[in-house]
């Protein structure tokens, strides 16, 4: 491993890192400048993809307004690998844990807890890595 490739394996590391961090504040104007400006969303649940967003716009709109109703959010980053198909390509699994609470109109909360595998592909763009497609594996759900 050169001394290129170990900055890019930490930069890619600190793009899914963000991703998560601006979800978590719901900083979604910051988390779509992660993406390329062609980027792409699946959804996958149970191995089949509910729908697919494409470009920052539409990621945008969905990522907004898929956390209007958490009061809290909530992602903890775990173990990434990364394959490099040249200097400029790549691709990779991240795993997340993530928790969602959100406040009933009773006043109680509902707690959602998700296992989340993204299979992503990356390009660098402008000397910066950016996700250029990312398939948002929902593995396990809890909610209580």
């Amino acid at each position: 491993m050169d001394l290129q490739e170990i900055s890019d394996r930490l930069e890619l590391k600190e793009v899914v890192d963000l991703f998560s961090n601006d979800a978590d504040t719901k900083e979604n104007d910051k988390q779509v400048q992660l993406f390329t400006t062609n980027g792409v969303v699946n959804i996958i649940n149970d191995g089949k993809v509910t729908f697919t967003l494409h470009g920052r716009d539409e990621i945008f709109k969905a990522f907004s307004s898929s956390m209007d109703d958490y009061q809290s959010v909530f992602h903890m980053s775990g173990q990434q690998t990364v394959n490099f198909t040249d200097r400029t390509h790549a691709t990779g699994t991240a795993y997340n844990y993530v928790v969602l609470v959100k406040a009933n109109a009773d006043g109680t909360t509902t707690t959602t807890q998700e296992g989340v595998r993204y299979e992503d592909r990356y390009e660098k763009v402008a000397g910066k890595w950016l996700i250029a497609e990312r398939n948002s594996h929902f593995n396990w759900h809890l909610e209580k």
